[in-house]
C-alpha cells in the first residue's frame, strides 16, 4: 500500500459527534447576536486572537508544524495550549494532518484539496470519518517530534479541557454574552477562517511562486487568518516562519514572532530573505533554494 493511502480517509460516513458539537457551536454563534454587549465583543476579539494567532497561526502551524523557529518548551507549552482554544484538535493530530497535506497538497492523500470539491475543503473533510484523530502509527510517522514529548502527548489526548475551563470561567465572568460571544460565536468565526485556507486559498488569489499545487496569495483570507493566507509564499517555502513577503502582505504573526525574538524568547528564525528580489511573475520552485535564510 502506498504512503498517500495508508494517510487517506477511510471512512467516509458522517462523523454524528462533530456534527452535533459544531452544529452547537453554530446555534451559540447565532444566540450571541441577541445578547451583545461591548465587554463580551472585547472578550472575544481578545479571544479569537490568542487562539488564531498565539495558537494556531504561531503555535500549531509556524512552529509545531513546520519548525520555522526555535522557542523555550514552555513557551512551546504556552502556545500549544493557546491553539486547543480554537477547538481545531490537539496539537500532535493538527500538526499530522497539515504535515500530510504538504506532503500530497492537491494530490491523491490530500485531506482536503478543493479538487475534491469546495464544500469538502472548507468543512466536508472534518465532518466524516475521523480526520483529525489519527492511528498512532500515523502520529508517530508524521510527528516523530511531539510523540516524544510527554506534555505534547498529553495535551494532544486531553485538548478538550483547556475549552472546558475557559467555558466555565466565561459563564461564570459574565454569563450568556460571555460565554456565546468569547466561546461560541468566536470559536466559529475562528474555524471557517481556518477552512478558508485550507479552500479558498487553493482557489482564488495569486501565484507568486510556481509551486506543484493550487496554493495562492489571498489577502482576504491572510487579514481574517493574521497572515495564514499568503498561502502560495507559504507552499513555496513552507519552513519559513514568514509568510508575508512583501510590505503590503500583512503578516501579524510574523510580527508576533518578531516581538518574542525581541524578548529573548524566539531564535533560529527561519525566512525568506528581504535583500533577494520577490518575483512579480511565478518563479520556478528550482530557483528558490537560495532565498531561505536562518537569523539567530
Amino acid at each position: 500500500m502506498s504512503q498517500s493511502q495508508d494517510v487517506k480517509q477511510q471512512d467516509q460516513s458522517i462523523n454524528w459527534l462533530v456534527v452535533v458539537v459544531f452544529g452547537l457551536f453554530h446555534i451559540g454563534a447565532v444566540a450571541s447576536l441577541f445578547m451583545f454587549s461591548w465587554q463580551a465583543l472585547i472578550v472575544a476579539v481578545i479571544l479569537y486572537w490568542i487562539a488564531g494567532s498565539l495558537g494556531i497561526g504561531m503555535g500549531y502551524h509556524r512552529l509545531l508544524t513546520h519548525r520555522g523557529y526555535k522557542t523555550p518548551k514552555p513557551v512551546e507549552y504556552f502556545l500549544s495550549l493557546c491553539g486547543t482554544l480554537a477547538v481545531e484538535g490537539g496539537p500532535a493530530n493538527w500538526v499530522v494532518t497539515h504535515r500530510i497535506h504538504h506532503r500530497f497538497s492537491d494530490q491523491e492523500g490530500d485531506p482536503h484539496s478543493p479538487r475534491d470539491g469546495g464544500w469538502w475543503a472548507h468543512m466536508g473533510w472534518i465532518l466524516v470519518g475521523r480526520a483529525q484523530e489519527h492511528p498512532p502509527a500515523v502520529l508517530h510517522r508524521y510527528a516523530p517530534d511531539l510523540m516524544r514529548d510527554r506534555f505534547q502527548r498529553a495535551l494532544n489526548r486531553f485538548y478538550i479541557w483547556p475549552i472546558v475551563f475557559l467555558g466555565l470561567g466565561l459563564y461564570a465572568l459574565g454569563g450568556w454574552p460571555f460565554l456565546t460571544w468569547g466561546l461560541c460565536l468566536r470559536v466559529v468565526l475562528g474555524l471557517h477562517a481556518t477552512w478558508l485556507v485550507n479552500s479558498a486559498t487553493h482557489m482564488w488569489g495569486s501565484r507568486r511562486f510556481a509551486t506543484r499545487d493550487d496554493s495562492r496569495n489571498n489577502w482576504w483570507v491572510a487579514w481574517l487568518t493574521f497572515g495564514e493566507g499568503w498561502h502560495n509564499n507559504h507552499h513555496a517555502h513552507p519552513t519559513s516562519a514568514r509568510h508575508g513577503l512583501a510590505w503590503y502582505e500583512i503578516d501579524m504573526n510574523w510580527w508576533g514572532i518578531r516581538t518574542l525574538k525581541w524578548l529573548g524568547l524566539a531564535k533560529s528564525i527561519r525566512q525568506v530573505r528581504l535583500k533577494d528580489p520577490i518575483p512579480s511573475v511565478s518563479m520556478p520552485v528550482e530557483a528558490q533554494d537560495n532565498l531561505l535564510a536562518e537569523t539567530p
